[in-house]
């Protein structure tokens, strides 16, 4: 047997745990993997420690799947130079994920022509902490009228972050004394106001993973165990197929790869609210159902980057799609397709299911066997013990216990159905 070549990826994390293991041991488990071209490759994972480097140092690292660097500046500009000088892969890339900033994201889907609600960026309630706001204040700060604003957009809106993440900062706008309350409450922070999609049908959350997206049913009224509802084809096929589309050219547009969108949905209309997530949910204990998707997902992401040698791209190039967007002659259902057409360019995503089709085969029954294990049930009862006081451990673990016993019933019949070959 030919000598495999062994491919590093770094996990740069924050306070995760049961994704992280999760992970670790699906990549274990791989074994050696034989790739198209009949070469040999193994998998290894690590997670990376925060210290002092020198700029001319050369990374161990293939690829970095980074759930820390949105807020911890020192590993950020780690990822920074390894992606500027040593091609190391990045999930996500910091040039355009930095501080999670949602206000370009707004900005380019608007330009794209997608159906984002009228949003009005308004400036600082509180001064920065710079010693020439006051002067710059005084001169060049117009004065505006708040409750004007808001008045065109209509009551209720909501007030958020522009760099938002986490609902942090989040607000239900219902009238006048909400508004002036929240925006006090909102100091240093710069807001955005946004028109709400009063009585929308459905709230669809969407998880993209390399060229894969998830939509999932989702109740942010409830506690996080329970918004994601597990609910099948609750969208027609064209609105699925169009979240889908709007998912996967954000991820690409910006060169995310690892990503969440928010969309509201009424009257078949798609109205996008939030997609840009540095750290999107991947925790057992609130994707539940989802979870063995997600992992599966993101090994596969991973598995074909580094073994592919998948070359790196850090910097948006609007080109290609202002020019769909500028399309006269292109209808609204063209231009969508026009999209997909592009992000699939990006992913190389017939290129990405030839790859898992010969490499991977293997994938999803390994994931199956590996949820059904003790190994996979201690993982969650520590996952349930970190997150929930002691009185509710039983609860939890036996309500997420409960919702993978039905992704696994539901895996066993999808891959008993599928054909050889499939």
């Amino acid at each position: 047997m030919p000598a495999s070549t062994d491919h590093l990826v770094g996990l740069l994390l924050g306070t995760e745990e049961d994704w992280p293991r999760a992970f670790e041991t699906l990549a274990r488990r791989l074994g050696v993997l034989t790739a198209p071209d009949g070469s040999q490759h193994t998998v290894a994972t690590e997670r990376m420690t925060i210290e002092p480097f020198n700029l001319r140092d050369r990374p161990r690292h293939e690829l970095v799947i980074d759930r820390l660097a949105h807020w911890y500046y020192h590993p950020r500009e780690w990822l920074k130079k390894v992606a500027l000088m040593d091609d190391v892969y990045l999930m996500n890339s910091p040039f355009t994920f930095q501080s999670m900033e949602k206000h370009s994201a707004y900005c380019a889907l608007m330009r794209l022509g997608m159906n984002v609600p009228e949003t009005v960026l308004v400036p600082y309630k509180n001064p920065v902490d710079n010693a020439r706001w006051a002067y710059t204040s005084a001169r060049y700060n117009r004065s505006f009228d708040l409750d004007s604003v808001a008045e065109q957009l209509g009551y209720p809106l909501f007030m958020k972050p522009f760099d938002g993440g986490g609902w942090r900062g989040v607000s239900m706008v219902r009238g006048r004394a909400d508004l002036h309350r929240s925006y006090d409450d909102s100091g240093e922070m710069l807001m955005h106001l946004q028109a709400s999609v009063p009585d929308y049908e459905h709230f669809a959350r969407s998880l993209t993973i390399g060229p894969e997206t998830m939509v999932m049913k989702f109740r942010p009224e409830l506690p996080m165990h329970d918004r994601y509802a597990v609910a099948h084809d609750f969208l027609s096929p064209e609105v699925g197929r169009e979240v889908v589309t709007i998912s996967q050219t954000v991820n690409a547009f910006f060169r995310w790869e690892f990503n969440s969108c928010e969309m509201l949905v009424k009257d078949g209309v798609v109205y996008p609210i939030d997609y840009a997530n540095a750290c999107p949910d991947v925790a057992v204990t609130s994707l539940h159902y989802y979870f063995p998707w997600a992992m599966s997902a993101l090994l596969r992401w991973t598995v074909f980057c580094v073994v592919t040698g998948r070359r790196p791209r850090t910097q948006v190039d609007t080109g290609p799609w202002f020019e769909v967007a500028d399309d006269r002659v292109l209808t609204q259902e063209g231009r969508l397709a026009a999209y997909q057409s592009l992000a699939d360019e990006y992913f190389e995503t017939d290129r990405y299911r030839s790859f898992c089709e010969t490499t991977l085969p293997h994938l999803d029954e390994m994931v199956l066997e590996w949820v059904g294990s003790e190994e996979f049930r201690s993982l969650l009862t520590a996952t349930v013990r970190q997150t929930y006081p002691q009185h509710e451990w039983e609860r939890f673990e036996a309500h997420v216990a409960g919702l993978l016993d039905l992704w696994r019933s539901d895996e066993q019949a999808r891959l008993a159905a599928r054909l050889p070959g499939d």
